[in-house]
């Protein structure tokens, strides 16, 4: 029981040994494990009366402490080899007058207990008592009975020790992968400093508080990154940062998916599962795509915004959480209240702070230094020796291109056109091609008359009514056209279309 008692070994040595001292001489007390590859063995832990101490030292054996290591081996395949084995005259013994030098202790009887599983070897008790003549037969005989608690805490030491090896490894790990997503998504977001400014300043305003964020702007803008920056921006930067993509998980499992369920909640349900906003506790959960969530998880999710609580699925515990929800949407949220698509009530609470990202081909100004980091991005993946250059006039065609897929498409091409010519220069073909297979498609829609800007004015009218005359913003007019509001505003008032002020009177 004194053995065994506590996970930490060295405690349990100091009071084996205060226990030991009662009924023979002790000194002091070591708990050595064999290490055949090596040649040598390995103290871990070693106490005397008043105190236990884990230690990491190594032995190795002399060649004559290896050969009576091995007549020893030899007579416990023999059956030969007694339980204990005393060593009242050290000086004389190969393998104790080695130990006593290596482990800098004085003159001392020893009495060594070897760990023995199926005719291994796998390590030692040894109890020293100081002078010679020290231990007989019958401390021997007592002595004997702590093999098997003995190698059950000697297992168990070196698991934990493992264990806590392991976790130091992965703590090491995860500061490293913060550090490495702080440096991509935080320190180095292209564009912040031009096209991404307003939203960058947006950024550091919000980032040191705990309020909800909801990010807009139309598929590929890169709205993760601004997440990751919020999130490695404030104080939760050494808290887990958990990603949810709502449109990609379906219906049935949304629920278990975000908050858990316990063992038997649902057929299948064999374990207890922790959902994604336990993971997050104490650091920050992205929600994208809020817009596709079903209206169950609505509902479960304004709770967590209102009381920081949640319920796995089957369970009927509370379980409080410490967490920033950050979410993203490049649908038009407002109009799904309308419709009555999302809770009114749930887009109060996401919509605290909302930050709109503008899509590329209104900030057009990012695009040469978005090239240049993802060239030089991709290159890397793909181990190329070089960067390649650009071909003469591939430039202009990527600063003239609409960009209907935003950064995530400049993204795709810069890698595809790397890929088909890796060595340069990069001409980016099939983006030109797709431009010009475009166009006929454009004056083709032209049907009922062949007047440019009767066509125009009938199409923004068209748009104007589909998003009840709002031209700024989340869902107006200029996004739904892919155009700049005050690009648009101008056509307007060239064409003598009202704004949408006027047209709700």
């Amino acid at each position: 029981m004194r053995i065994c008692g506590s996970l930490e070994i060295e405690e349990g040595l100091r009071t084996c040994i205060e226990f030991l001292a009662q009924y023979m001489p002790a000194d002091v007390i070591y708990l050595e494990k064999h290490e055949d590859e090596l040649g040598s063995m390995r103290g871990i832990a070693r106490a005397n009366t008043g105190k236990g101490e884990k230690i990491d030292l190594l032995i190795p054996l002399t060649e004559p402490a290896k050969k009576a290591n091995n007549e020893w081996m030899e007579a416990l395949r023999s059956g030969t080899l007694p339980p204990v084995l005393i060593m009242n005259n050290p000086d004389e013994e190969p393998v104790s007058k080695h130990l006593l030098e290596a482990l800098n202790e004085p003159l001392s009887s020893v009495m060594a207990l070897p760990l023995i599983i199926e005719n291994h070897l796998i390590g030692g008790l040894t109890l020293l008592a100081r002078g010679r003549d020290r231990f007989n037969e019958d401390h021997a005989r007592l002595y004997a009975n702590l093999k098997v608690p003995f190698f059950i805490a000697m297992s168990n030491t070196l698991k934990h020790r493992e264990i806590l090896q392991l976790k130091d490894l992965l703590a090491d790990d995860n500061r490293y992968l913060h550090n490495e997503l702080r440096r991509i998504s935080g320190d180095e977001i292209v564009g912040a400093n031009f096209g991404l400014r307003e939203v960058m300043h947006k950024v550091h305003q919000v980032a040191s508080l705990d309020s909800p964020v909801l990010l807009l702007g139309e598929t590929g803008v890169g709205k993760d990154v601004i997440a990751n920056t919020i999130h490695y921006s404030s104080s939760r930067s050494e808290g887990p940062f958990v990603g949810v993509n709502c449109g990609a998980i379906p219906d049935t499992l949304i629920d278990s998916e975000l908050f858990g369920h316990e063992k038997g909640a649902f057929t299948g349900a064999l374990s207890q599962k922790r959902g994604r906003f336990e993971r997050a506790d104490k650091g920050t959960i992205f929600l994208d795509e809020i817009g596709e969530l079903p209206p169950q998880a609505q509902v479960r999710l304004l709770r967590v915004l209102q009381s920081r609580e949640i319920e796995r699925v089957g369970g009927d515990r509370t379980i409080p959480l410490n967490i920033r929800i950050i979410a993203a949407t490049n649908r038009n949220l407002e109009h799904m209240v309308k419709t009555g698509r999302f809770r009114e009530d749930l887009w109060f609470r996401l919509n605290v702070f909302p930050i709109w990202i503008p899509p590329l081909r209104d900030r057009n100004v990012d695009i040469p230094a978005l090239l240049q980091h993802f060239i030089a991005m991709k290159s890397k993946e793909l181990n190329l020796p070089a960067i390649p250059e650009l071909a003469q006039g591939a430039f202009d065609h990527l600063m003239q291109y609409h960009w209907p897929g935003n950064v995530r498409e400049l993204e795709n091409i810069v890698e595809r056109a790397i890929i088909l010519n890796p060595q340069g220069p990069l001409t980016f073909d099939d983006l030109i091609l797709s431009q010009q297979d475009k166009k006929p498609s454009l004056s083709e829609q032209v049907s009922e008359t062949d007047e440019l800007d009767s066509v125009i004015s009938s199409h923004i009218q068209k748009v104007l009514r589909k998003t009840e005359g709002k031209v700024h913003g989340p869902g107006g007019a200029a996004e739904l056209l892919g155009i700049n509001p005050s690009t648009l505003r101008a056509r307007m008032n060239k064409l003598g279309i009202h704004y949408g002020r006027e047209r709700r009177r």
